[in-house]
Formats: C-alpha cells, sequence, structure tokens
C-alpha cells in the first residue's frame, strides 16, 4: 500500500480556537461522564465488559472479554450467547413497554406509520418465519435492496433473529453492483420492493433485482417483494409478495441464541476499482459499541427522546444507529423515506416541528445543502424541541458547523461531530455531549474506551501540529471480523502499513489542545510543487468564505508543479444573483483564490476554480470527487451510476471546456 502522509507544515494550519462548553443543565442530565474517560483508562478490558453486560442482555454469559491470541483477527465477549433481535425488540416488549413507538415512519409522499415495539415484535416474527419457510438458516446470507421503509427493518431484524447473516445494498446501487454483491455474500433469498418514491416520483427497484440475477447461475431460490408503490411489476416464479407471505406466517417464533461471534451482517464498501470489500460484522461486541455509543455521544433518554438519524439503512450509519443502536436502547425515532427537497426544502425542518424530534444526527453534505438554500427556510419552523446535533460521514468544515449549530440548534444544542467507519462499526471519535467543550470542525477525542494516535511514516507518534496519520492501536468491540471470503486481503488491506497497527486510511493532526482534526483519506493529500496540502483543509477554507455554500477540491495532474489544486464551489443564493451579473463571476473567481491564499498560504491558491449548480453526489449525499478529477484531467468521465444525478456530470464537463 502507498501513501503520502501529510507532513507539510502548510497542512497544520487547520486551526480553531471557539470553544462551547456543555450547559450546566445539560451536563447534568448527561448519559456521558468524566468517570467513563476515568474507568476506561484504568482497566480497558473490565471497562467493556461492564459495558456489555450494561447494554446487552446475554442468554449465557461470557467468560472472557478479548482473546487477541490470532491477531488481527478479535474475538469478544468469548463464550457469551445472545440475540441480537432479542435484544432491539423481545425484550422491551417483555418489560412491558411495547406500546411506546419504536418507529415514526414518514414516507415521502405524506404517508405516515408508527409502528410500536409491539406492533415490530410481531412483524419481526411473521418475517422470520417466512424466512425460515424459505429454507434460510443459521450461516445462510439474505440480501436486503429496499427504500427507506420500516420493511427494511423489519427484514434485518427477522435475519439477526434466525441467524441469517444480512447484506443490505443500498437502492441506488445499480443491477451490476448488486449482483457483485449478491454473488460474493452467495445470498439465498433477495428482499425487495417494486419500488420507492423519490422526489415525487415512483422509483422503481424491482427490475434491477432481476437483471442483477439474470447474470447466469445465482445462489438466490426466492425474491419477497415489498409492495409500496404499487406500479406493474415483472413477475418471475421466484417472487412472492412480502405482505401475503406475511399474513400467512405464524405471529409467534422462538428466537434462537447465538454465539457473540456469529456473523450478525456483511456491509460492502464502495470502490472505484476492485471487487467490493464485504465487511463483516459479528453480534455481542457490534451491538455493545452501537447501543453503548448511541446511549453517550448522542445522549439518548428513550423515555423522552425523539431521536432521528437521517441515513439510509444501506450504509453503515443506518445499520449502527437506525437499527441496532437505539432499537437496543429502546429509543422511538423517526424514519423518513425522502429527500431534504421534497416535497419542499423544508421538509425536514417539519418533520423535526410535527414530531417534537430531540435529536438530529445528519451529514456535513445536508447542511451545508440547507446553508445554499439559507436560513429563512428553517427560520419559518419550530425546531425548538431540538436539544443535540449531531454531525457524520466526513470532516464538517467549522463554518457549516457554526451554521448548523446557530441556525438548526438555536445556539442551545452541543455538537457532536463523529468520526467511524464501516469497518469500525461504531464511533470511534466524538465529544462527548455532556463533558467536552466542543470545537467547531474538529472530531476531538477517542470516546471512552477506544485508543488512537497520529503516527509518521514509521508509525511513531507526531507531535501537536503536524499532520501523520490515523491509527487505531488496540482492537475495539466494534469492530470489523475480516474481509467476506478473503481474510488474507483484510490484512493487507488494515494491517499490513504499520505492525500492530489499524491504519483507517485517513491523515490527521491533533491541535495544541490534543484536539484531533481529520485531513481527508491520504489518497485526498495533494502535492503541488514539493507542498502537500489536504483537499479538506482547502475545502473548508473556501467554505469559510461568505459567498460559498459547498466546495470540493481535488488534484490534478500538472507538469510544472506534480499536481494542481482544482475547486468546484456551489454558491450561497445572494451569491448566485451577484454572479449573474457581467463579469462577476471571473471577479470573484479571484476573490476566492485570494482568500485561499490568505486563509492557508499562497501556495494553497487553486489553479482553477469553477462556480458550479450541483456537485456530482451519491444518493446518500457523498462526493464522488474521483469523477471531479477526471474532469479535471480531461479524461472521459468514469461510471455515474451510483449518483442521485448523472446529468450534473455533463454540466460539470461542458462548463469546463467553455471556461
Amino acid at each position: 500500500m502507498t501513501s503520502t502522509v501529510p507532513t507539510d507544515s502548510v497542512n497544520t494550519q487547520l486551526h480553531e480556537e471557539r470553544t462551547f462548553a456543555p450547559s450546566a443543565e445539560f451536563a447534568a442530565q448527561a448519559n456521558g461522564t468524566q468517570e467513563l474517560y476515568d474507568a476506561a483508562a484504568a482497566d480497558r478490558l473490565g471497562f467493556w465488559a461492564e459495558q456489555a453486560r450494561r447494554y446487552v442482555s446475554w442468554s449465557t454469559d461470557f467468560t472472557q472479554t478479548l482473546d487477541w491470541s490470532e491477531a488481527p483477527f478479535a474475538r469478544w465477549f468469548v463464550g457469551g450467547e445472545l440475540n441480537a433481535c432479542v435484544n432491539a425488540v423481545d425484550r422491551h416488549v417483555e418489560a412491558g413497554l411495547g406500546s411506546r413507538v419504536a418507529l415514526h415512519f414518514v414516507g415521502e409522499p405524506g404517508d405516515t406509520r408508527d409502528i410500536t415495539y409491539a406492533a415490530l415484535h410481531e412483524e419481526v416474527q411473521r418475517a422470520a418465519n417466512v424466512l425460515t419457510e424459505l429454507g434460510v438458516g443459521a450461516g445462510d446470507t439474505v440480501a436486503i435492496y429496499l427504500p427507506m421503509i420500516p420493511e427494511a427493518v423489519v427484514a434485518m431484524l427477522a435475519c439477526a433473529r434466525i441467524g441469517a447473516p444480512h447484506s443490505v445494498v443500498f437502492g441506488g446501487f445499480s443491477a451490476e453492483a448488486l449482483h457483485s454483491r449478491i454473488a460474493d455474500a452467495r445470498a439465498k433469498v433477495v428482499v425487495t420492493a417494486d419500488g420507492g418514491y423519490r422526489r415525487g416520483r415512483p422509483s422503481a427497484l424491482k427490475p434491477a433485482v432481476d437483471a442483477a440475477l439474470d447474470h447466469g447461475e445465482s445462489s438466490v431460490t426466492s425474491v419477497l417483494v415489498v409492495r409500496r408503490t404499487g406500479q406493474e411489476t415483472p413477475w418471475h416464479e421466484r417472487d412472492l409478495w412480502w405482505h401475503e407471505a406475511l399474513e400467512a406466517a405464524d405471529a409467534t417464533h422462538e428466537a434462537q441464541r447465538f454465539d457473540a461471534e456469529h456473523p450478525l451482517f456483511i456491509l460492502y464498501t464502495s470502490g472505484t476499482t476492485g471487487k467490493p470489500k464485504g465487511i463483516l460484522h459479528t453480534t455481542g461486541g457490534y451491538l455493545t459499541q452501537a447501543a453503548y455509543t448511541n446511549h453517550v455521544v448522542h445522549d439518548v433518554h428513550p423515555d423522552t427522546d425523539v431521536y432521528w438519524c437521517t441515513a439510509d439503512v444501506g450504509w453503515v450509519t443506518g445499520h449502527s444507529y437506525i437499527v441496532y443502536g437505539p432499537l437496543t436502547n429502546g429509543a422511538t425515532q423517526v424514519m423518513y423515506e425522502g429527500t431534504p427537497d421534497s416535497p419542499h426544502q423544508g421538509r425536514w425542518w417539519e418533520i423535526v416541528q410535527d414530531y417534537g424530534v430531540t435529536i438530529l444526527y445528519t451529514a456535513p453534505t445536508a447542511i451545508r445543502t440547507f446553508m445554499k438554500w439559507g436560513r429563512q427556510i428553517p427560520d419559518g419552523f419550530d425546531l425548538s424541541s431540538l436539544r443535540l446535533l449531531g454531525s457524520v460521514g466526513e470532516p464538517i468544515n467549522p463554518e457549516a458547523w457554526m451554521w448548523y449549530r446557530e441556525v438548526i440548534g438555536g445556539e442551545r444544542c452541543p455538537i457532536v461531530d463523529t468520526w467511524w467507519q464501516t469497518e469500525t462499526g461504531a464511533i470511534m471519535i466524538s465529544p462527548l455531549p455532556g463533558v467536552t467543550p466542543t470545537r467547531p470542525g474538529s472530531a476531538q477525542v477517542a470516546v471512552p474506551g477506544i485508543c488512537v494516535e497520529v503516527v509518521d511514516d514509521v508509525g511513531a507518534p507526531v507531535e501537536r501540529g503536524v499532520a501523520g496519520y490515523m491509527v487505531l492501536t488496540e482492537p475495539w468491540p466494534a469492530m470489523l471480523r475480516g474481509i467476506w471470503g478473503d481474510p488474507q486481503r483484510y490484512r493487507d488491506t488494515y494491517w499490513s502499513r504499520f505492525y500492530g497497527l489499524y491504519f483507517a486510511g485517513d491523515g490527521a493532526k491533533r491541535d495544541e489542545d490534543g484536539n484531533i482534526w481529520f485531513l481527508g483519506r491520504v489518497d485526498d493529500v495533494m502535492n503541488v510543487s514539493g507542498h502537500r496540502l489536504s483537499t479538506a483543509e482547502i475545502e473548508s477554507a473556501l467554505v469559510s468564505h461568505p459567498k460559498v455554500a459547498e466546495a470540493a477540491v481535488v488534484g490534478a495532474a500538472d507538469d510544472t508543479t506534480g499536481q494542481a489544486i482544482c475547486a468546484f464551489v456551489i454558491l450561497r443564493s445572494e451569491a448566485v444573483e451577484e454572479a449573474d451579473e457581467p463579469g462577476e463571476g471571473g471577479d470573484l473567481v479571484q476573490e476566492l483564490r485570494a482568500h485561499v491564499g490568505r486563509e492557508i498560504g499562497p501556495i494553497a491558491k487553486p489553479r482553477q476554480i469553477m462556480v458550479v449548480a450541483e456537485l456530482p453526489k451519491t444518493r446518500s449525499g457523498k462526493i464522488m470527487r474521483r469523477l471531479l478529477k477526471d474532469v479535471a484531467e480531461h479524461r472521459e468521465v468514469g461510471d455515474v451510476t451510483t449518483l442521485a444525478d448523472s446529468s450534473v456530470m455533463t454540466m460539470i464537463s461542458e462548463g469546463l471546456r467553455s471556461d
């Protein structure tokens, strides 16, 4: 694995002095306390054993907290037996909480469903019986390809109930991507829907499943189809309607107990080349850390909070912080099918207002989009129920953080900026909202029980203010247990760069107070005339300009400098009108270049800045920088099938050619 650590001094300029201490009122009720840090520091394994017994109900108690004898393959909570579905549903019903709402579902067309824990319990039991009748047993895999509807949660929990690892494939992926994931996992059953709703229109899903299974011999024997849109749907002998199958199934199912290391799910990471990596997570350690972090980082109080994580269940954030973490804690949460701008740009804030959402966990991409639309939209809704805000998915620049705090949080809500990965399974670095004075733009500190370091090329810790590689120095409960079917690839990908250390693939640094700042993936570090610059740093500088809502930066090959900085920016609404005046665009570009020069240094001035209406994003909101790099280097643009709107790349390409 080759990579370049961002060690140049110009890369140490990410700096922020603003801090916001938790209020005395918030700290007094917070789940996270200083004592957690103290306990974890005194006895890390004892600390995790305590969390496992606090958050998880075990059918058989474990006898050993961690077996690391076959590193880097871990076994956590050895000898313990449990069922993830029982923890997420059954035990709450047995405790008399069956009437509590588990999911407030809001469909994009406006349909709603409030699903109690008792109702969820019955649906999951029926679904478990259906899967069993279709020949699915413990160890068989089930592929789930659904929109953001409650049936996705039911299907995942039903799989967990019978010990069948699920492989959820994001509904925005193509038939080819779906085929590769079904084939690699050797899925026995696929659960899908006729379609879902997207920006006011039904969008078909079932045809992609048919196309994926038409590649030849397949392990799939049955396809369960949820009727969501009612659109005409091609039918095959292997297909069954979900609602008909569940209606015919028995309403009771006795859950089985499984070893703590029994596979819970496979989740494929999307790469630009090569075979997708099936990240494997097992049951006991994953469930423990997902529930623990949801409790202490999101500060969920199940009796009083309405929690909303805006992610899709097709990504790890949806797995950990919609399905397994909050439900294990007995939380009430919102589940929304649609996009932030349908049927109007205030849709999210309308939901917050209508359901009294108290905790909102979303992505910086969404926050910057709302900034672009203007504060007048959220200002039109009552957001006073909110008491905590979270950020996930990528580093959040300080100006977006401040906008989030001021406009959405009313300057009263702590913000937890969380860093973690599909591979880590759960939150690893984040402030604890009742303890940590928060700092805009920084994920700050490892949560209690997690051990991290920033190191140089030889794995030695770097000084504060010096950029390096982010590594994890000790195993953690929710860690991946390998890559499905390829243990050597697991070793090579994550453990070969530094001996005995897990390399996360991100560049980072600590500021003078010890707070961690992420500088982007190491392959997002540019070398410009010998100066190593992070794309995250330059993007942050651009978005700190009052006219810029969002920015994406890539390094393009340059004969003179090695790499040149190319930036793509979206303007705030008021700046767009100014840019329409003759000559304003060119003047604005120079203004932005000068601004970056002032913020970071002359070497960081972009060679080229293109003002665009939109950036290429997947339906989950991830900016596809590799496509922007193709444009900047005048190559044919690569695969755009995972983009929410593929026409965005056509507009950008044409605009660059005419520039």
